[in-house]
């Protein structure tokens, strides 16, 4: 079974459902991505700050070598860390995540967040005194610009950016010579975004939801008076369609358009996640009920970088 696409700006399609790969150990990656690809799961979400990029390519070699799926029937996405903002480090770092992944283009590469940390090989160069991270005076508009290069040179079929603001948005939108094709956030009822998401649909930017289950075991933080998934509202809902919760938050979101990547390494969750959802849809006052579940709820709130005049999310808004 195939999941729907989306059909992205640059013409391509994007498969709605992805494994993402956040927080997947390393050890077991390999196995979750073979089983993910044997269930019939063609989009993986990567990033060079997952540490596993290495494991997840070793599963899609031995896939496309045992002819069950061609490098051109998936899309692999990948994402910019921090510490690579400098335009001059840009092509390295996709290469490097290339080659980690043992891929000859990238479907998709993100730049991370809109915040430059302290160039080097050290991922979280951090401050002893404050233990906040060492920023870098680089504009991620200068790093997009490196960013382009990617796609006139084939490195990358399309372009995007995750966890950035609407200003930040609107202000590439007007000076980028390739718009970016998508935009990856935390999305999910306690945090709609809707303001954001109608932006990016007004500008033919896909949307791609991150923690669209509600991040369970986030290290950070825990907005809300339950667990998403175990939220009264989410559970009766469930039980009305006959669904899992996570089923339910699944096609809360691909039935308004949006693409989701829950993460899981189990088998049986990765294929309740991508084979029930698109045989029913929620009616109007379930989704309803749903939306009004948004407190601005955030698990992933970097404070880290709380001060980096390009922070998304502070409450003096970055631009």
């Amino acid at each position: 079974m195939s999941t729907p696409n989306f059909l992205l700006s640059n013409g391509k399609n994007m498969p709605m459902v992805g494994l993402g790969t956040w927080r997947s150990p390393p050890e077991v990656v390999t196995q979750a991505v073979k089983d993910a690809i044997d269930i019939g799961y063609r989009h993986f979400d990567c990033a060079h700050i997952y540490g596993n990029e290495a494991q997840v390519g070793a599963a899609l070699r031995e896939k496309i070598e045992e002819g069950v799926v061609t490098r051109d029937s998936l899309f692999i996405t990948s994402k910019l860390w921090n510490t690579h903002h400098k335009p001059e480090l840009v092509r390295s770092a996709c290469e490097t995540s290339m080659r980690n992944l043992g891929v000859d283009y990238l479907d998709l590469y993100l730049m991370h967040w809109p915040m430059a940390y302290k160039s080097g090989d050290n991922l979280y160069p951090t401050c002893p005194d404050t233990n906040k991270a060492v920023f870098e005076d680089i504009d991620y508009v200068d790093t997009w610009r490196a960013m382009e290069d990617l796609v006139d040179t084939g490195l990358c079929q399309a372009i995007g950016v995750s966890n950035f603001n609407e200003q930040q948005i609107t202000r590439l939108l007007s000076v980028a010579k390739l718009k970016p094709v998508v935009l990856q956030i935390e999305c999910h009822p306690y945090l709609s975004q809707k303001p954001l998401i109608t932006l990016c649909y007004d500008n033919a930017i896909a949307v791609t939801a991150y923690s669209c289950l509600g991040s369970g075991h986030t290290p950070y933080e825990k907005p809300g008076s339950y667990p998403l998934l175990q939220h009264p509202t989410i559970l009766s809902i469930a039980e009305k369609y006959e669904r899992t919760p996570a089923q339910v938050l699944l096609r809360y979101q691909t039935q308004s358009g949006i693409i989701v990547i829950p993460r899981s390494v189990s088998k049986q969750h990765m294929m309740d996640n991508f084979k029930r959802i698109w045989d029913f849809g929620l009616a109007i006052d379930d989704v309803k009920a749903i939306y009004d579940l948004d407190c601005n709820g955030r698990f992933m709130t970097m404070k880290a970088a709380y001060g980096h005049p390009h922070h998304p999310f502070e409450p003096v808004q970055a631009i």
